[in-house]
């Protein structure tokens, strides 16, 4: 969930600021993973085990590929297509998704890419009843703390003033003075780290990966962020949350192959009895 809700906090950014969904972001969660996962066999190559350092040049490795990445598609894959109707960029971003897979697929193979555990360990309570593995609380602290961190740069920074005012209106934001190309290009490049995060914890957490890894959960997360309310950094968060407690009760009580139909089936009826999420806010139009 916390994973799911990472993810989410891209697209919902995204949205929020130029209206279009980036069906690419999966995929650059995708790429991170991938990024994580190299820079840990170049690193021991390099002969640092000392796994606090190791961890920590992954995720910077992975947060600055992913970033390069996701500055990218919004140059090639929207802003030329930021004046033309809904349709175009939401079949570029499609067609993005499907060279990123293709491209990992050609690049790393089709083979899914084993690591062995790095963080190994559980945390016991309740008298052995419970036993919670560290990364996974490593995850959701992480999450955690980049979702508050996240939200205060938007709600008490000048970026994050530039950013609410371009959702609010791009070209009055631009006569007052706010370079709104460089804002939309950050908050790709900042959905992009977030994502990479993701990437790497779910590294850490299974120990596989492959180059398909990121359509469902991008599919997923995007639920989640609709679940939440589009725009509502909380909210994607908590639709993630509720996401992942969803597949995870359903598989343990009813069984897994159906936790997808709970997943969507639920979602469907949020959105007919609360069209716009859990946190969302309905929009005013003026006319």
């Amino acid at each position: 969930g916390a994973i799911y809700g990472l993810i989410a906090i891209g697209y919902t950014m995204v949205y929020g600021i130029i209206g279009m969904i980036n069906f690419a972001h999966g995929e650059i969660y995708m790429i991170g993973s991938f990024v994580a996962l190299i820079t840990f066999l170049a690193i021991g190559a390099l002969g640092i085990t000392w796994v606090p350092l190791a961890l920590l040049i992954m995720l910077l490795a992975s947060m600055l590929f992913t970033s390069v990445y996701g500055w990218t598609v919004e140059r090639i894959a929207y802003r030329p297509l930021r004046s033309s109707p809904r349709l175009a960029p939401l079949i570029s971003a499609i067609g993005m998704s499907i060279f990123l897979q293709n491209y990992i697929q050609i690049l790393q193979g089709a083979r899914s890419k084993p690591l062995q555990p790095i963080l190994p360990g559980n945390l016991t309570l309740m008298d052995g009843a419970v036993s919670v593995s560290y990364v996974r609380l490593a995850t959701i602290i992480i999450t955690l703390v980049l979702m508050v961190g996240f939200t205060m740069l938007i709600n008490r920074t000048s970026l994050g003033r530039a950013q609410r005012a371009c959702e609010q209106d791009k070209k009055m934001a631009g006569l007052l003075g706010v370079n709104v190309d460089r804002v939309i290009s950050l908050t790709f490049v900042m959905g992009a780290a977030l994502a990479a995060v993701a990437g790497m914890m779910v590294l850490l957490i299974y120990g596989v990966i492959d180059f398909y890894i990121g359509f469902l959960a991008g599919v997923k997360s995007f639920t989640a962020a609709v679940l939440g309310g589009v725009g509502s950094l909380p909210g994607a968060m908590l639709g993630g949350v509720v996401i992942g407690l969803i597949e995870a009760f359903w598989s343990g009580y009813v069984g897994s192959e159906w936790k997808d139909v709970a997943t969507f089936s639920i979602l469907v009826l949020v959105l007919i009895f609360r069209p716009t999420g859990l946190l969302g806010r309905p929009e005013i139009e003026k006319v």
